[in-house]
């Protein structure tokens, strides 16, 4: 059996004792957006408000065999319409988790950074691919590969920290981050070497929280702990892993698609730092895909309702 066997299972299983989440589902005008979402409220992980075109989602429904009789809808004329009034029932409160249907993912993220009418924090808002990848033994979180395309160091301190966060909410007590590089060792000459260092420091001072950081660290110093031990690398980091930090969106962007199409990996997409997670998928992205993204979406919901009435 893969080592990878079974990790979204596991996922699916944390979500049994918590309640479906009210999730509003931009514009799902497609077969595999609108079963998708279907599926994962068959499954007891969200409640799906589907926003668009009633006209257009009836004649989906009928053509791919679904059934939305029972399930809400809110009218709206068009894609763009559908993504600002999906943020809408966000910050009225009527939904608590966002998820992207058949629209293009800009068009959804410029509705939730907004500056009238979004989902705004006072954190920078980033992209995780939550991996299953057959040949790793747990499950592996790539950051950030779909949003900042070329982030400052304050930009990966609120990725990492938006990942770090995800993770805890996923069970993790203090989750591993191999902050990449194309080397390991510290060089003016490789920016990316020295903000890995920049962002080890800032955990070490509080400024980063949750995580156990280490790098830079190269690829294959970062995944294999015998690579590392060959190059004399003593980490806690290496070998295993939670989070890889990539250095700018290109390189998460092709490590991630490597990953899926050279190691069959599957993986789940959600976006950090709003209001609510965003479960951002790609139109191609099989059902299986949305369904894990929703999993860990509802995880991320129920982990913050925990922290507010604790704080309370």
């Amino acid at each position: 059996m893969n080592p990878g066997t079974g990790k979204y299972e596991r996922l699916l299983e944390r979500c049994a004792s918590f309640a479906a989440v009210p999730t509003a589902v931009a514009h799902p005008c497609e077969k595999t957006a609108l079963e998708g979402a279907l599926e994962a409220g068959q499954k007891g992980l969200i409640i799906p408000i589907l926003v668009g075109p009633t006209a257009k989602l009836e004649a989906v429904a009928k053509a791919s065999g679904l059934d939305i009789s029972r399930t809400k809808i809110v009218d709206t004329p068009h894609s763009s319409a559908s993504a600002a009034k999906a943020v809408e029932l966000v910050r009225e409160g009527s939904a608590e988790l966002l998820m992207k249907g058949s629209l293009h993912s800009d068009e959804l993220l410029a509705a939730v950074v907004a500056r009238d009418g979004g989902l705004r924090t006072g954190r920078r808002v980033s992209h995780v691919f939550i991996m299953d990848v057959p040949t790793y033994h747990k499950i592996l979180i790539v950051t950030d590969a779909a949003i900042n395309i070329a982030p400052t160091l304050e930009d990966k301190a609120d990725i990492c920290q938006n990942a770090i966060d995800l993770a805890v909410a996923l069970g993790l007590e203090r989750p591993k981050v191999a902050i990449l590089a194309a080397v390991e060792t510290v060089t003016s000459k490789m920016p990316a070497t020295i903000d890995a260092a920049a962002l080890c420091k800032m955990a070490d001072r509080g400024q980063i929280t949750g995580g156990m950081l280490d790098g830079p660290l190269a690829f294959d110093n970062a995944i294999s702990k015998r690579a590392a031990e060959i190059k004399g690398i003593q980490s806690a980091v290496s070998g295993n892993p939670d989070i890889l930090l990539v250095p700018d969106l290109e390189a998460g962007n092709m490590l991630a698609k490597q990953l899926i199409l050279l190691a069959n990996a599957e993986s789940a997409g959600l976006v950090l730092g709003a209001r609510v997670p965003i479960i951002l998928t790609s139109r191609s992205d099989s059902v299986r895909s949305r369904i894990a993204s929703c999993a860990v979406a509802m995880l991320a919901v129920h982990a913050r309702r925990k922290e507010l009435k604790d704080a309370a």
